[in-house]
């Protein structure tokens, strides 16, 4: 049989709708398009057409460059009395979290922006042919899955905002509820917007009549969105951080976003450090890994204090501030949003890892198109200075980092995550199984993590309770978790070499990795 690629998603369709399209002669690239329109319709909560996202693109050619389509900020802040923003509080289970939403929450949306330029530049297929696996499965209905109706009753309260919400993601079985695991979801108004726009293009959205939905909705509703903002986005073109790690070459997402270079910051730390002389699981191995994590936190705070985001993620790769902290890794003793990654990669050599997101959703739809708009401007780890404080007419920054990791071999491995502030550790801890402890894709993707944030250490089980104790006595608060959990992200990641395939999909978020053949 002859190899034709490799696709590793968030859900079996999405999965399913890379495959159809490298089948039928496409490229990564129109495959992570297809993957990326289904998944707005089969995982509704973690990617929608009103959010945004970034793709690490690395061509047949070995080109490596990264499509930033990730949300803007309004050219205009209006007054706190005027705006449509309020919190709500999501139900995790053993906890709960505080999310803003409301009209005002909404940044300038780069999906539909970004879906095109990738096509015009990169695409081989029609977009009619690549937006038809997820026109189907929004007109005949996807049966939700239990990952997914989890995620759908953790924002219950953002999902029934709206009159349109709860009625499209109403059971039928139970009209009092959100739709449960095994019942269909169908999402018509979603498949006739995917239609007019495959083929009308993206001008429909940031030009046309979506457009003016949009800023009529937030001008009578006190968003903050005009049709200004709209058609001016542009999506972004950036070079990627570009590292060596134990002769193995690192490419990520570089500023205005964060993920990538902090993960650049802690690979540095850790090679200094020797963490490859260490066995997984053992107290070193532990002790280095969370001291690292929790020196890119106070390193990445430490520069934001003296200068803007994007200047300090410059700074961190800095010699001076690297030496500094090498110093500290080793001797001392330290005192949901919703997101969704694909990766494809094809047997021409090119390599696509998207990172998509839609924060929670806003509470509002773009009336009858089936399209929940971000909550960007209501997410506490992406406004660092408070709300209302945001800088007007500017990119935001993510932790979102798609990962492109190439061997002294030759060997291709593209990967990212979601999960939130998480999926930068969870990332780097994918990286260090592959590379320092030569784990295969499955393993490393799915052996326990750890993650620190804000002097709290969180453990999934699987760690042993004697390595465990003199690493939980470096931090004030901890958590040791029941089970393998979202919270900790969720990599999905695929690899070739000499035209072997193999993937790995994220069993904490239901994830799917399939190798494709004729």
């Amino acid at each position: 049989m002859k190899p034709l690629g490799a696709a590793a998603c968030g859900h079996p369709q999405t999965a399913e709708a890379a495959e159809l399209i490298l089948r039928d002669g496409g490229n990564a690239f129109d495959a992570v398009i297809a993957a990326f329109l289904t998944s707005c319709v089969v995982e509704p909560v973690l990617a929608s057409l009103g959010g945004g996202g970034f793709l690490l693109a690395h061509t047949a050619a070995q080109r490596t460059i990264v499509y930033d389509f990730f949300a803007h900020t309004p050219r205009v802040a209006l007054a706190k009395d005027e705006l449509d923003f309020f919190p709500i509080h999501a139900d995790f289970g053993t906890t709960t979290q505080e999310f803003h939403i409301g009209l005002a929450s909404i940044a300038t949306p780069g999906a539909v922006k970004g879906v095109f330029k990738i096509h015009q530049d990169l695409g081989s297929m029609p977009m009619t042919e690549l937006a038809q696996p997820a026109i189907e499965i929004a007109r005949e209905g996807v049966r939700m899955t239990a990952f997914q109706a989890s995620i759908l009753n953790i924002i219950a309260p953002i999902l029934t905002v709206t009159e349109e919400t709860r009625r499209q993601y109403r059971s039928d079985r139970h009209p009092d509820s959100l739709i449960n695991a095994g019942e269909i979801l169908k999402q018509t108004p979603m498949a006739d917007f995917l239609e007019a726009l495959a083929r009308e293009g993206g001008d429909l959205f940031y030009h046309g009549e979506i457009a003016q939905v949009i800023a009529d909705i937030c001008s009578h509703g006190g968003g903050q969105l005009t049709r200004q903002d709209l058609a001016n986005y542009t999506v972004a073109l950036r070079n990627p951080v570009d590292v060596r790690y134990r002769k193995h070459r690192v490419q990520t997402n570089p500023a205005p976003s964060c993920g990538g270079t902090l993960i650049a910051f802690a690979l540095n730390l850790l090679e200094h450090a020797g963490i490859n002389r260490c066995e997984f699981g053992s107290v070193r191995h532990l002790q280095l890994l969370t001291r690292a994590m929790r020196l890119t936190n106070e390193a990445r705070f430490q520069a934001h204090s003296a200068a803007s985001e994007s200047t300090a993620l410059e700074q961190l790769l800095d010699a001076r501030l690297l030496s500094e902290y090498r110093k500290k890794i080793s001797g001392n003793r330290l005192s949901l949003r919703g997101t969704t990654h694909m990766s494809v990669i094809d047997a021409d050599g090119n390599v696509a890892g998207l990172t998509a997101s839609n924060g929670e959703g806003c509470g509002h739809m773009i009336p009858d198109t089936g399209v929940m708009l971000n909550n960007m401007l209501g997410e506490e780890d992406l406004n660092p200075d408070g709300f209302y404080r945001w800088p007007v007419n500017q990119r935001m920054t993510s932790m979102m980092a798609p990962t492109l990791l190439i061997s002294p071999e030759g060997q291709k491995i593209c990967l990212g995550s979601g999960g939130s502030n998480r999926l930068r550790t969870a990332i780097l801890q994918v990286l260090i199984n592959i590379i320092d402890f030569g784990m295969n894709l499955d393993q490393a993707v799915n052996l326990p993590r750890v993650h620190v944030e804000k002097d709290w250490l969180n453990v999934e089980p699987g760690f042993e309770a004697d390595v465990l104790r003199p690493v939980l006595d470096e931090f004030s608060n901890s958590r040791i978790w029941r089970q393998q959990n979202m919270f900790f992200g969720g990599v999905h990641a695929v690899s070739e070499q000499d035209q072997r395939f193999s993937g790995a999909g994220d069993r904490r978020r239901a994830g799917v990795a399939m190798v494709v053949a004729d």
